[in-house]
């Protein structure tokens, strides 16, 4: 399939995602539809419901979360249920907690969910950051995978970090020592040259750390 124009201008920015983009390409950010059939307000229940488990875990715990509120996901379905029907669901207290607090903050209006998507990207993490249990991550991954917005950049992430200090090397940190990732604020800094299009560099850097991943898997397996 062609690069679209965001993927050859990677290449030519900095030729050491080459041989990624063409191994990986198109990327999943660009020209796909947006939004679909749930609200921005289950996406975020899920997003609550998914961090720092496992994708079978977690799909099973949002499953069980979806039927205790009677199968929609809306803020009043949520509030309408009893916290201990959360908890029973599988959710921690603090996962329970914040998916009460984006519900109330939705009816309540401090929280826009119906109207977010037209205000730009920090006034959307200032918003939903609000939120208990909402972080910066958190928002910054609705801006990509559920608003589509193309120069997102999560220098937090570690599987960005990970997948960047593997395509540059050791050299991608001022002090490299053995297993060091580059920091946040150096991938801040290391990011500007590729404003407009940032989410799709980060989307490739997450690519080269499942790459390592996965070989380092298959050569476990290998000796074993």
């Amino acid at each position: 399939m062609p690069l679209s124009p965001f993927e050859k201008k990677l290449i030519k920015t900095d030729p050491a995602f080459a041989t990624l983009v063409k191994a990986h390409a198109p990327c999943a950010l660009i020209n796909t539809r947006r939004g679909g059939s749930r609200s921005h307000f289950a996406e975020l229940a899920q997003a609550i419901t998914y961090q720092q488990l496992a994708g079978r875990a977690a799909e099973t715990i949002h499953g069980r979360f979806v039927t205790a509120i009677g199968g929609r996901v809306t803020p009043e379905a949520v509030l309408a249920t009893e916290f201990q029907a959360l908890r029973d669901a599988g959710l921690s207290a603090a996962k329970a907690t914040s998916i009460v607090d984006l519900a109330d903050k939705s009816l309540s209006g401090q929280v826009k969910l119906k109207s977010i998507a037209r205000c730009d990207d920090e006034a959307i993490i200032e918003q939903l950051t609000i939120v208990r249990g909402i972080g910066r991550w958190t928002a910054e991954m609705f801006l990509m995978f559920r608003l589509g917005r193309l120069d997102v950049w999560p220098t937090g992430d570690y599987g960005v970090r990970k997948g960047w200090t593997l395509l540059h090397g050791a050299g991608a940190t001022a002090n490299p020592k053995a297993g060091e990732l580059i920091t946040p604020k150096q991938l801040e800094s290391a990011g500007d040259k590729f404003g407009g299009y940032r989410s799709i560099v980060a989307w490739y850097c997450w690519r080269a750390a499942d790459t390592a991943l996965s070989k380092s898997v298959d050569g476990d397996l290998a000796n074993s």
